[in-house]
């Protein structure tokens, strides 16, 4: 045998995997696939190896010894500490293959991708429906259930999901955490601010594929979609008029019920949409913005 070469002595009798330590034996996972030899004596849950179960008490004791050297912020777990530094240097290492865009989080990027594959995994149980994230599955049941557990002490309006109560809140508090960076504008959720920057990079990550026109957001696809399809799922429910979109609804339901919220500053005429306001207003400064090209006039 070569001097300073040993031959691996521990060998796992499941798949015969050898190791030169007895240590990474143990912790092979054919060993551990049934052995939970930890024991968490606070709730009795189990772990394979100890350093898990130790992860696992922080839980219950609230411990945080990873620290962020940048804002203080402390955390649990190291590899949440990493992810939350990427916070403060800007870097997103997981690229999408198809579009390019990237991601802070590997779990955005599989989320992300459900965009292009259409994939839809999580479906309810109840009337089938699929959806591209847990989460959206998990508000979408509470059509079924009517369960609205998480109120706002403020206004007494309850959400379903507790981030739901958070982002609503910031309607009254009037708290923009997430801004940007380029114009330094500011925005009460991060999606947002993601759309928003896309005003200034010009990217439009969303392309449909029947034509090819591209759009910045998701929901933007989504309406253009159904001049192909000729969809209309939005229904009066006064005298059953279908439409593409739900704020061409929204406009046409004032015709029934005869509501005018846009009001001229001038001399309080109201109007049932904001162009009309826009127009009026024309009427006081005199202005004429609209001009023949043939005979300018």
């Amino acid at each position: 045998m070569l001097k300073g070469i040993e031959k691996s002595p521990f060998y796992c009798d499941i798949c015969g995997k050898s190791f030169s330590q007895k240590r990474n034996l143990n912790s092979h996972k054919c060993n551990r696939s049934e052995e939970k030899p930890y024991h968490c004596d606070t709730c009795g849950k189990s772990f394979s190896q100890n350093v898990y179960l130790t992860m696992h008490k922080r839980i219950h004791t609230g411990e945080k010894p990873h620290h962020c050297d940048i804002c203080g912020k402390s955390f649990s777990q190291k590899g949440n500490l990493t992810t939350h530094k990427r916070i403060h240097t800007g870097e997103k290492p997981y690229h999408c293959d198809i579009c390019g865009i990237s991601f802070s989080q590997n779990v955005f990027l599989t989320i992300h991708k459900r965009v292009h594959t259409g994939e839809k995994p999580y479906r309810c149980d109840i009337c089938g429906k699929s959806f591209f994230q847990n989460h959206h599955l998990t508000s979408h049941k509470y059509i079924h259930t009517g369960g609205k557990p998480n109120e706002c002490d403020i206004c007494g309006k309850s959400f379903s999901l507790m981030h739901l109560l958070t982002k609503h809140k910031r309607s009254h508090t009037g708290e923009k955490p997430y801004q940007c960076d380029i114009c330094v504008k500011s925005f009460s959720e991060s999606s947002n601010l993601t759309a928003h920057k896309r005003i200034h990079t010009g990217e439009k990550p969303y392309h449909c594929d029947i034509c090819g026109k591209s759009f910045s957001h998701s929901s933007d696809l989504t309406t253009h979609k159904r001049i192909h399809t000729g969809e209309e799922p939005y229904h009066c429910d006064i005298c059953g008029k279908s439409f593409s979109q739900k704020t061409n609804l929204t406009t046409h339901k004032r015709i029934h019920t005869g509501e005018k919220p846009y009001q001229c500053d001038i001399c309080g005429e109201s109007f049932s949409q904001n162009r009309n306001v826009m127009s009026h207003k024309f009427v006081h400064s005199g202005e004429k913005p609209n001009h023949c090209n043939i005979c300018v006039i």
